[in-house]
């Protein structure tokens, strides 16, 4: 279970940043070089490999190596456990305030037959 929760926790970490969420997003439609993802941003090379090893050391991407290339490409897992996580937390939720609901009927419902008694 540590293992899965500081898998989450890179993850949630490395997704906090725009700039990385952006280049996840460029690496939806395939991957790229770095140079590809560098291009949008106004930051040095320097700084988008620091980026790009935050979404490595989350598991988020991958990076091939293709002669003196190395392509970065989306990894699913790692965003599909955190979306896993994201939807039980929502379902908790909803039970809560299906839960909560309930219980406003039901107090309602008390203070109306108090109020009819009067």
């Amino acid at each position: 279970m540590v293992k899965y929760e500081s898998q989450l926790d890179a993850v949630f970490a490395a997704l906090a940043h725009p700039a990385r969420r952006a280049m996840l997003a460029q690496l939806c439609k395939g991957e790229a070089t770095v140079g590809e993802l560098a291009r949008p941003f106004d930051m040095s090379l320097p700084a988008v490999t620091k980026h790009l090893k935050v979404l490595e050391k989350a598991k988020l991407i991958s990076r091939g190596k293709s002669a003196q290339w190395r392509p970065c490409r989306l990894e699913e897992a790692p965003l599909k456990a955190a979306s896993g996580w994201i939807e039980e937390q929502r379902q908790v939720w909803e039970d809560r305030l299906d839960r909560l609901e309930d219980y406003l009927h039901v107090l309602e419902k008390a203070k109306g037959k108090r109020d009819e008694n009067k």
